[in-house]
């Protein structure tokens, strides 16, 4: 039982009471009166102080957006026994029309005083593109003129097992889409041609003329049907001096294929002939696809018979036979194998079987290790090569470790080597990435040299105005066949005004070879040995943009701007990273958006300034691939997302057969 309240407790209890009562009003004055609801608010541009200007700043904001960079260079090169000096004019320019859809050039002209007999000291090469030109009925049209290679329709184009090169000539092009129906109209014609030149590139005429015709076209739901002619005359061939001989030579070949597809399987079946100096010569092959879960099935079969082109570079011929390719593809494990039976038609050519496996393991989040097997068996010998890898990604960057071998078999060419490669993790528009190697490596059936090598690549900011970018390699090596010296392409530009560049590069090339491990009866082989050069060249860039202050490339106006650079590179260990080591691919064609296009350089970079923030797609072209290097579906097209003012860097991997 509580006990009874005092009456001084009570008398507390009642004056705490009226207290608080008599302090209600007071502080209910004191409160503030409740926050208006938030809304937004408009802040008018007038009160705005400006904003500091921009570098950059385009020079005119009247007219819809245009761009133009102005290169003069010098240059001396020392090559074999002789020196000789460049003069050279560069022009790059995008610009839009409201009618005549969007303009890309590319073009060079290059004085030389090399003395070589029969040789204009006047060169260049120019390119003109005219993308997204939409007339009645539907049609879009692309029209070239300039340097162009021939082209292909995406059923021809996307081979599988088989692949078909595109020729480079200086003429005309015009290709014709009308989505609706998915038709598709190629033409062009010109005179016959190959790219020269390091730094500043160029282009040799040959005497023959080329031509070429293609279209694509749906017949009947999920079948396509496709058609190509081309026709060339005259053939380039590399001399040992790093000119051009003319080989008389003339091609006439036709290619037919149909395909049918649908999400999980498919079918094409192609047929081709070729009429020359060759002779007479009819190939035909089947591709199939089947995808069942993780599993993706290819196979098909094959007859070609020697002597079969395709324009002026060699192409598969003399081989009768089939394969299959079985892949899985999982979170952490993926892994495929492959078996060819490949026969001569002829009886004079390889006879016998390859096959590979592959397979990669995703350990964790960081670590992945993987390798290979590759076997060539034939009536004269059998071969094999292996390769074993470590991936891992630290705090350091991503590195590789990887080891190759090669067992030769009866031919004695036993070779080894094993590769760092590692790429370090930098600040943003600062990239470097380098790769150790040694081994001990035979070619052509000659003794194996010893040889070690250092490779670098990247690009820095050294100031705000200061840049340097490239690659430089060393190699050290014993031996008759071994590689010694350096290869350097390195690049230092000064920002030394608004619009204006200073720009010093170093060229030094020791040649290239083949790498040893490519097994593949069926890889073309047009690797051959560069001639050493070493040139220096210093120029002076202008540039200008001026329209509506949008992306000069592909946005709506007031659109913030960013821009997208990178390079396409001969990825020789299939990671989809960069190596040190790997070497570019240079005058490749990448498209924007499918509407404006440049070409790679010697290091095999290309860049689009100004483009508008947002997703864009960038397309690659392989058109100079080198044999038997080509793009697959996923790495010749790219989204890419632009921000504010950063450069959104991308690096495209060609691959090889394995």
């Amino acid at each position: 039982m509580s006990p009874p309240l005092r009456p001084h407790a009570l008398a507390l209890a009642v004056g705490a009471a009226l207290a608080l009562a008599a302090a209600l009003p007071a502080r209910a004055a004191e409160t503030p009166a409740p926050a208006e609801p938030y809304r937004d608010r408009i802040i008018a541009a007038e009160a705005l102080e400006p904003l500091p200007p921009e570098e950059d700043e385009i020079a005119s904001t009247e007219g819809l957006p245009r761009s133009l960079t102005v290169d003069l260079l010098t240059s001396r090169t020392d090559r074999g026994d002789e020196s000789f000096h460049e003069q050279g004019l560069s022009v790059g320019a995008f610009w839009e029309t409201a009618a005549l859809g969007s303009f890309s050039l590319d073009a060079t002209l290059l004085h030389s005083d090399r003395s070589r007999d029969e040789v204009d000291p006047w060169g260049g090469t120019a390119t003109l593109w005219q993308r997204g030109l939409f007339l009645d009925g539907g049609w879009r049209v692309n029209n070239g003129l300039g340097v162009l290679n021939t082209g292909l329709p995406s059923l021809l184009r996307e081979q599988y097992r088989f692949i078909l090169p595109s020729v480079t000539f200086a003429g005309a092009g015009t290709e014709w889409l009308q989505t609706e129906r998915n038709l598709q109209l190629q033409a062009s014609y010109g005179r016959g041609g190959s790219f020269d030149g390091a730094r500043v590139v160029g282009f040799d005429l040959a005497d023959g003329d080329v031509a070429s015709f293609a279209s694509q076209w749906q017949w009947a739901p999920g079948w396509t049907g496709a058609a190509a002619a081309l026709a060339t005359d005259g053939r380039l061939i590399p001399d040992d001096d790093g000119g051009l001989l003319v080989e008389e030579s003339q091609t006439r070949a036709l290619l037919v294929a149909t395909g049918w597809k649908d999400a999980d399987d498919g079918v094409t079946v192609t047929l081709q002939s070729s009429d020359g100096d060759l002779g007479n010569a009819i190939g035909a092959w089947a591709d199939g696809r089947a995808d069942r879960g993780r599993y993706s099935h290819r196979y098909g079969l094959f007859r070609l018979e020697p002597g079969l082109a395709w324009g002026a570079l060699p192409i598969a011929n003399d081989a009768q036979g089939g394969y299959y390719r079985l892949a899985y593809q999982h979170a952490r494990w993926s892994w495929n194998a492959g078996l060819d039976r490949i026969d001569s038609v002829s009886g004079d050519s390889f006879e016998g079987t390859y096959g590979n496996v592959y397979a990669r393991y995703q350990a964790n989040t960081r670590t992945g290790v993987g390798g290979g097997v590759n076997v060539r068996d034939s009536q004269f010998s059998t071969a094999y090569s292996t390769q074993l890898f470590l991936d891992r990604t630290h705090r350091w960057g991503q590195s590789r470790l990887q080891y190759d071998h090669l067992d030769g078999g009866a031919g004695g060419n036993d070779s080894w080597e094993l590769k760092l490669d590692h790429a370090l993790p930098m600040k943003q528009g600062t990239r470097l990435s380098f790769s150790l190697t040694h081994g001990s490596l035979s070619f052509d059936g000659e003794p194996a040299t010893e040889t070690s090598s250092f490779a670098a690549i990247g690009g820095l900011n050294l100031t705000d105005r200061i840049t340097l970018d490239g690659s430089a390699r060393y190699s050290r090596g014993s031996g008759p066949e071994a590689f010694r010296g350096t290869d350097l392409n390195l690049n230092l530009s000064w920002r030394i005004a608004t619009r204006w560049w200073l720009i010093g590069s170093v060229f030094e090339n020791r040649g290239s070879r083949r790498s040893p491990f490519i097994l593949d009866p069926l890889a073309p082989d047009t690797y051959y040995d560069l001639p050493r050069d070493r040139s220096i060249f210093l120029s002076l860039r202008y540039e200008r943009r001026a329209g509506t202050p949008s992306a000069v490339l592909g946005g709506a106006p007031g659109s913030a701007v960013g821009s997208i650079g990178g390079s396409v590179y001969l990825d020789d260990n299939g990671d989809g990273e960069r190596a040190a080591s790997e070497l570019p691919a240079a005058n490749v064609t990448v498209v924007l958006d499918g509407r404006y296009s440049v070409r790679t350089d010697s290091q095999g970079n290309f860049e689009f300034p100004r483009v508008a923030v947002g997703a864009h797609v960038i397309t690659v072209l392989p058109d100079n691939l080198p044999l038997p290097w080509s793009l697959d579906e996923e790495a010749d097209k790219r989204s890419i997302e632009v921000k504010v003012r950063e450069q959104q860097r991308v690096d495209i991997g060609a691959r090889r057969p394995r």
